[in-house]
């Protein structure tokens, strides 16, 4: 069912429908940061504190896709084998697809899926790639980023958007040089923030060697009954459920209009204009938009 939703089947508004009823219960925990924080290490280290704490863990570990077939390298699923035979963790690649924001067009029906089929945790580890990852937002309930000890460059340039993704942030490969620095900039950052509500803590872990692990897991816990306890968690389903409409009527207009121009002579003509250079993409949509407004021309 999982390859039907990422391949974006026809069957897609029908199995979305089916298990809409079902959903509810799962808690999705976004994981972002960029390249070489150690996501993925750090996601094989939750997995087992979630399995610890009596808790069935989904993993969405989103790959970059091959340039050719838009399909997953399996880089991370492959990083997470530790658990493979644990019948109480389900873990799947999905593959970019291109999407800028490091999260593919197929995630948010997944998590769905994850969690209708029973997950207590939804864990979704992105692609590393730096201030779009603002997409994380749009499906978690709780963001967590992921920086190192070398990650200062990318704190100046992500100020921005860092402190609107995050929730938590976690500095990874703790026992390198500079890990306080860092850990000293963030609290710095957040306290010039005057953010209400929920305190973001900065953690320090070290993946590779379980160090700060449990009190990762503590903190996520303790966001979910922060956003339980409050309006937070509605104000959340809101921006996703807008996002996830939004979305949907993005991918329903893209597919008519890839049957709706060609049915059109004049669209079309529209559309070898700019195919050909004669004309801008700028122009073309803008004269188009009115031609397709209107019923078909009758042949």
């Amino acid at each position: 069912m999982i390859t039907l939703v990422e391949n974006q089947s026809d069957q897609l508004p029908a199995i979305m429908s089916e298990i809409h009823q079902h959903l509810g219960h799962a808690y999705y925990i976004g994981v972002t940061g960029p390249p070489g924080a150690g996501k993925s290490t750090l996601v094989n280290r939750l997995i087992a504190q979630g399995r610890a704490l009596g808790k069935k863990v989904g993993v969405i570990a989103i790959d970059p896709s091959s340039p050719f077939s838009g399909g997953a390298l399996l880089g991370d699923r492959i990083r997470m084998q530790d658990h493979a035979s644990d019948e109480g963790v389900f873990i799947r690649s999905l593959g970019s697809r291109g999407a800028h924001g490091g999260v593919s067009r197929a995630t948010r029906d997944v998590v769905r899926l994850m969690d209708a089929f029973g997950m207590d945790w939804v864990l979704i580890e992105t692609v590393g790639v730096g201030q779009t990852e603002l997409d994380i937002m749009e499906i978690a309930h709780t963001t967590v980023v992921v920086l190192t000890p070398e990650s200062g460059d990318t704190i100046q340039t992500m100020k921005a958007g860092l402190l609107e993704v995050a929730d938590v942030f976690v500095v990874n490969k703790a026992d390198r040089e500079g890990a306080d620095k860092i850990l000293h900039e963030l609290k710095a950052m957040l306290e010039m923030s005057h953010a209400e509500g929920w305190e973001v803590p900065v953690l320090k872990t070290q993946a590779f060697q379980n160090v700060g692990v449990k009190e990762l897991a503590e903190t996520l816990e303790a966001h979910r009954r922060y956003l339980d306890s409050s309006t937070k968690l509605q104000e959340k389903l809101l921006a996703l459920r807008e996002a996830e409409l939004e979305e949907v009527l993005q991918e329903s207009f893209r597919q008519w209009l890839k049957g709706e121009i060609p049915r059109r002579p004049e669209a079309e003509a529209l559309r070898q204009q700019v195919l050909s250079g004669a004309i801008s993409a700028y122009e073309g949509a803008s004269r188009l938009f009115p031609l397709l407004q209107g019923p078909p021309a009758k042949r």
